[in-house]
């Protein structure tokens, strides 16, 4: 079974992607443990009903799937640049969240502006999982395949191809064709403009709660190069490799995804299937000599 199509029939699931909730309590309490909360904020290209497989498979946890600006329920706001969208989602944290700080998990754009809400408000945040998030700047081949990607906003066709690179099925097609119909390409060129030389805030070495880095090992590689720069701010980050993932991979592999999120936020453990880049790098080969030359030694 793909493990993708388990959230296809989700009874929270919207018929319009700016009907998502964002607000979930948990569902699942055990009486006398405090109950946690998870704050999961989207990519670029979808909405916040993307973490439906999320909401359904962490019960025992406050769930915030927020729409940020620009997109969603918000589509028709302006962009008004990282630092007001990091502002915007610490005054949603703290309307939701009473006392303690939380786990905040971005994706792709979600990660870049949970770096800036670290750096910004880190009295909210208790730990940080980031994962596909580019703050090493685009190359320019990658800024070129962008501006024509803005083009073609309007064109049914063209998100409900991206649809099916990016692993999505049955309602999600429907959900992710009709949220990028109505995305601002005025918004979107502004957000492009911030991301492509990175987007890094300043500030972040400020941030001391632990961290995790994640990219998917067959996501753009654009991805995996902003593992050192992070490091270097965030001696405290740990950078893994998801194996066999793609980009939006919390869709592609949602048990994984789920399980990995658990084990990061219940016990500040990396999960044993994700891989350190420091170990993945191809080994050299080493050329066997010719019998030719073996009989001459």
């Amino acid at each position: 079974m793909n493990p993708a199509k388990s959230n296809s029939n989700s009874p929270l699931q919207p018929a319009e992607p700016w009907d998502y909730p964002e607000v979930h309590p948990a569902r699942r309490v055990e009486p006398g443990k405090p109950v946690q909360t998870i704050v999961f904020l989207h990519g670029g290209n979808v909405g916040n009903w993307s973490w439906d497989p999320q909401v359904l498979g962490l019960a025992d946890f406050h769930i915030l799937t927020l729409h940020l600006p620009a997109f969603g329920a918000r589509a028709e706001e302006s962009w008004e640049g990282l630092e007001s969208a990091a502002d915007d989602v610490a005054a949603l944290i703290a309307d939701e969240v009473s006392e303690g700080g939380v786990h905040l998990v971005g994706m792709s754009l979600g990660g870049v502006i949970a770096l800036h809400v670290a750096a910004r408000h880190p009295e909210l945040v208790e730990s940080l999982l980031i994962t596909g998030t580019p703050v090493a700047g685009v190359p320019s081949a990658a800024r070129a395949l962008s501006r024509v990607q803005l083009k073609l906003l309007g064109s049914e066709w063209y998100w409900r191809f991206q649809a099916g690179a990016h692993g999505m099925v049955d309602d999600e097609r429907e959900l992710f064709a009709s949220h990028g119909l109505k995305l601002n390409a005025k918004n979107m060129r502004a957000i492009r403009h911030e991301l492509d030389p990175g987007g890094l805030p300043s500030n972040l070495a400020a941030f001391k709660a632990p961290v995790l880095v994640l990219a998917g090992a067959k996501e753009p590689k654009v991805a995996q190069r902003s593992f050192e720069p992070l490091r270097i701010l965030l001696p405290q980050a740990h950078t893994r490799l998801v194996p066999q993932m793609h980009h939006q991979w919390n869709i592609q592999d949602p048990v994984f995804f789920n399980a990995v999120v658990r084990r990061w936020v219940t016990e500040e453990k990396i999960h044993a299937r994700l891989l350190d880049p420091g170990e993945t790098k191809p080994k050299t080969r080493v050329k066997k000599k010719s019998a030719q030359s073996s009989t001459k030694a």
